[in-house]
């Protein structure tokens, strides 16, 4: 069979016609008219109760010997939202997350999402001042802590007045909390094992719509103060809808009729599992992956900190029929030494986000596990996770692009002046859709100045073919400029990682006298490679202009420096260059 059967164009009138599955209309969002899922589910409460009704007696969390079901998750849940309710925490209320994967963690946010108040993870990795910052931005009324993250706070709680309730999860039963808002959450419902056995709860009895408030995920920070992106019910259920639509087009492009999900989740040998080598504090942790595993009743394995050799042992343990993260995740699985010791048969997904992927990745994947169909996409915490999802053959045949988007979404490249331009030109990138963000929390300025007329400005500088594919190039503040040449900083990392040796890669702008600036990398390599310095910046010299080639090349021994999203640091790399100089 030749491929494509039909065109992207063809493929999306077919899927989105009415009386489709993805049929679309027209609604207005915010006064701005958009094309939204006729079909999405309105709310996450009603993600939550069809999830239970379809899956109940299946595995849905999986940690560390521990593991609950999707009734017993239920159950928690509906008694944790009456803990909450108990509280004070009404419609419209912040309750804050902060802790590493753990059970718990979907328990209060889905606890949160069905009495209407809005959910705001926290990064985990935060410190106490980046932690009480967050808290105190967010106005958060109760706040959901391992013992960890307690530990940190709990000099700071005098600095968050309006903060009403602690729940500490994993703190030992004799730890003594010390602050009169600190509660131990095993007293409200005890370890995970027991969840099953706690009393049905009835739902909470709350008005709920699509766009009200649910999310507040806090950007990753690479430069400046975190902002919190305000979402929506219907940002969250469109986006599991875009995942839906993203697999079901490839069957449509190749000419194959969809397969029921109901059979073929009851033809499979195994349940269907993913491990989750992300945090769930992370937008694609939450609103893609663990939304996604709650409505498609999907597996969802934790893991305490993600370690290659642990997770194939897990893999092959749980029957993981999807991995990735970010392409790191992917290289140290397909380089590890000891890869060949396990049974890796059962992935049949392996996909990445948040950092340049090379062409070889794609490459080696297929040669590596045949049966895993490779995936990408591009998104951001402003679009709910995935804006574009880039998988099958469209990813082989464009191993450079981040895919198309979806049939509800909109993508104009524009310059400075927000002027759409023509196709195959390097400009901003402008988005519109209904999984995108409301604007900042408590940031009017902010808002003004990234949402304009439903659009959202992204910062990252890309182009779009003919049919509607992105390419991104770079971020805007992330290219440098060489003695009046504009170097994009992702198009030398891309070459270095397809340096045989390279497993990552970054590059940033150093200080120059008279050009103003030079480009300077720092690489880590795959496990048992080698390279100079001087055969690195050959290899770049082969497929780029002499500008563009970075003056410096540093080799790390330890991994970039990253955020929860998977994108490097640029600050931390600047300042390494400054010390070395």
């Amino acid at each position: 069979m030749s491929w494509p059967a039909l065109t992207l164009a063809e493929a999306h009138a077919s899927m989105a016609a009415p009386g489709q599955t993805f049929e679309t209309v027209e609604a207005l969002i915010l006064g701005v008219p958009q094309t939204v899922w006729k079909n999405a589910q309105p709310t996450m409460r009603e993600v939550f109760v069809n999830a239970r009704a379809a899956h109940g007696p299946k595995d849905f969390l999986v940690y560390e010997g521990e593991r609950a079901t999707f009734e017993g998750f239920a159950r928690a849940t509906l008694a944790m939202a009456g803990h909450l309710a108990a509280m004070g925490v009404q419609k419209g209320d912040r309750v804050a997350v902060a802790m590493r994967n753990l059970p718990e963690w979907p328990v209060a946010v889905l606890a949160t999402l069905l009495l209407g108040g809005i959910a705001a993870p926290i990064n985990a990795w935060g410190t106490a001042p980046e932690l009480a910052y967050c808290l105190a931005d967010s106005g958060a009324k109760v706040l959901v802590v391992d013992a960890e993250r307690w530990a940190r706070l709990q000099p700071r709680l005098t600095e968050l007045p309006a903060l009403q309730q602690v729940l500490v999860c994993r703190a030992a039963p004799d730890v003594a909390l010390d602050d009169g808002r600190a509660r131990h959450w095993d007293a409200l419902l005890g370890p995970v094992a027991g969840w099953p056995a706690l009393p049905d709860r009835p739902l909470p009895v709350v008005d709920l719509a699509p766009d009200d408030d649910a999310t507040l995920l806090y950007t990753s920070g690479t430069t400046g103060a975190a902002k919190g992106a305000l979402g929506t019910h219907r940002c969250s259920t469109h986006t599991l809808m875009n995942s839906a639509f993203s697999v079901a087009r490839s069957f449509v492009r190749r000419g194959e009729p969809v397969p029921d999900p109901v059979a073929a989740a009851a033809a499979r040998p195994h349940q269907r599992a993913l491990l989750l080598a992300i945090p769930f504090f992370h937008t694609t942790g939450c609103q893609v992956i663990l939304f996604g595993a709650l409505a498609g009743g999907t597996k969802l394995v934790l893991m305490h900190r993600w370690e290659p050799e642990r997770a194939m042992q897990l893999i092959q343990q749980e029957k993981v029929s999807q991995a990735g993260g970010v392409p790191t995740i992917a290289w140290q699985l397909i380089e590890h030494p000891r890869r060949g010791d396990y049974d890796l048969s059962s992935l049949e997904s392996v996909s990445y986000g948040g950092a340049p992927a090379s062409a070889a990745l794609v490459q080696r994947l297929g040669e590596t596990f045949p049966k895993a169909q490779p995936g990408t996409g591009w998104g951001m915490t402003e679009t709910c996770g995935t804006f574009t999802h880039h998988g099958a053959e469209d990813y082989i045949h464009r191993p450079d692009s981040a895919g198309p988007a979806m049939p509800v979404s909109q993508m104009k490249i524009c310059d400075d002046d927000g002027r759409a331009l023509p196709q195959g030109e390097v400009g901003e990138l402008w988005v519109k859709g209904p999984n995108v963000v409301k604007g900042y929390w408590n940031k009017p300025a902010e808002t003004a100045a990234t949402f304009v007329d439903g659009w959202l400005r992204t910062g990252d500088l890309g182009t779009l073919d003919a049919e509607g594919f992105l390419t991104i190039v770079d971020r805007k503040k992330d290219m440098l400029i060489r003695g009046g040449e504009n170097i994009y900083c992702a198009e030398v990392e891309a070459v270095l990682y397809r340096h045989p040796a390279v497993m990552d890669a970054g590059v940033v702008g150093q200080a120059h006298p008279t050009l103003g600036e030079e480009p300077v990398a720092v690489v880590q390599f795959k496990p048992g490679a080698q390279a100079s310095e001087d055969e690195i910046r050959h290899f770049v010299r082969g497929e780029l202009a002499a500008f563009k080639v970075p003056v410096r090349v540093v080799v790390s021994t330890e991994p970039l420096p990253r955020n929860p999203n998977g994108k490097l640091m640029k600050p931390q790399l600047r300042q390494l260059f400054a010390q070395l100089a």
